[in-house]
């Protein structure tokens, strides 16, 4: 009995259907709370080619809705532990892992290769620099987002006339305008029933079953568990950019986050001038970093600690995994407006890789 006889058996769908997802292909980039949902049901589908993006590293807090993880897999790159995870339930699927975050340096070479393009992020950076690389490439993107007991699905960029992300939301957010599920809360389901929508999404888009969400927007509410749909038409407001040197010119996290962001490599390049490495992560945090001009002040406390930073010329903050070091970057350049002040991109977790 082959394993995907009940939906070859479905009206509409068929072996001409089944045929169609074993030979495409699916970028999904985070496997986070939307992304472990989705490529649950990518792999079980039996989509031929998958590919996941993630920099991140499991942490404890992330069990709760990151279904593909244990606590056998704390500290691990989520990109490789879900590949791994996969391998071993189905041999038929090619797996490919990519234990970084997309970039404006990254992102062409890394959609070019894939048929449909899943954003499961969780930021509004990322959101915006894979709708244009999509738009650019041609690529269809498959698109959710949860805020507490709320989620949104659409797909964008599907051929003449489709909306993207920029139709929806042409202009990026203020600086902590909405905050994330780890300021808010969530309920593990929510995800998850987000992530299994855009996966529906997916599976409709490469087989050509039903009428995917073009230029719609599908609301869903997990307190009174309704849901409604929102038309959406091309905004003249939308500045997608016309090239890719255009592109690769932009600062996605200076836009959307009010902070320049940097990499270790240019980070370490700034060592031995009148620069302050703030290590914002709490005490016990590992691994332990030391460098010329290193100060530690967990972001627990650094309200109150803004002072010793006067002399510095420049400020460049880190923590675990780029989110709290933007946060406390945010706070500097509020108190120091004049200063250069950086997070570096992707944490300890990034200097690891």
């Amino acid at each position: 009995m082959d394993r995907f006889e009940r939906q070859v058996i479905l009206p509409g769908f068929g072996p001409e259907g089944q045929a169609k997802l074993k030979h495409a292909s699916v970028l999904v980039i985070g496997a986070g709370g939307l992304g472990c949902p989705a490529l649950l049901y990518l792999a079980a589908a039996g989509v031929g080619r998958i590919c996941v993006v993630d920099g991140d590293v499991v942490a404890l807090s992330n069990l709760n809705r990151q279904v593909l993880f244990g606590q056998q897999d704390l500290g691990k790159n989520k990109a490789h532990t879900a590949v791994r995870y996969f391998q071993e339930k189905y041999n038929d699927i090619q797996w490919k892992a990519i234990p970084e975050f997309i970039t404006v340096e990254n992102a062409q070479e890394l959609i070019f290769h894939y048929d449909v393009v899943v954003d499961g992020s969780d930021n509004f950076p990322t959101r915006y620099l894979v709708n244009d690389a999509c738009v650019l490439l041609k690529k269809t993107l498959v698109f959710g987002a949860i805020h507490q007991h709320e989620g949104q699905v659409s797909v964008f960029n599907q051929g003449p006339g489709s909306c993207n992300y920029r139709d929806l939301y042409p202009k990026p957010p203020a600086a902590n305008e909405i905050p994330n599920c780890a300021e808010t809360g969530v309920l593990g389901v929510v995800p998850g029933i987000i992530g299994s929508l855009m996966a529906l999404e997916v599976i409709k888009v490469l087989s050509g079953l039903g009428q995917p969400l073009t230029n719609r927007v599908l609301y869903f509410n997990s307190l009174n568990s309704q849901s409604y749909e929102v038309e959406i038409q091309p905004s003249v407001a939308s500045e997608v950019p016309g090239s890719w040197s255009d592109f690769e010119q932009r600062n996605y996290e200076l836009a959307c986050e009010g902070i320049a962001q940097l990499n270790w490599n240019e980070a370490m390049k700034l060592m031995g001038h009148e620069v302050a490495f703030v290590d914002v992560r709490e005490p016990g945090e590992e691994p332990p970093l030391e460098c010329t001009g290193l100060v530690k002040v967990p972001y627990s406390i650094l309200a109150n600690q803004l002072g010793q930073f006067e002399e510095a010329e420049e400020i460049l903050c880190f923590c675990q995994s780029g989110v709290r070091s933007q946060k406390a970057a945010q706070l500097l350049q509020e108190t120091y407006p004049d200063k250069k002040i950086f997070s570096i991109r992707g944490g300890i977790n990034a200097l690891k890789s």
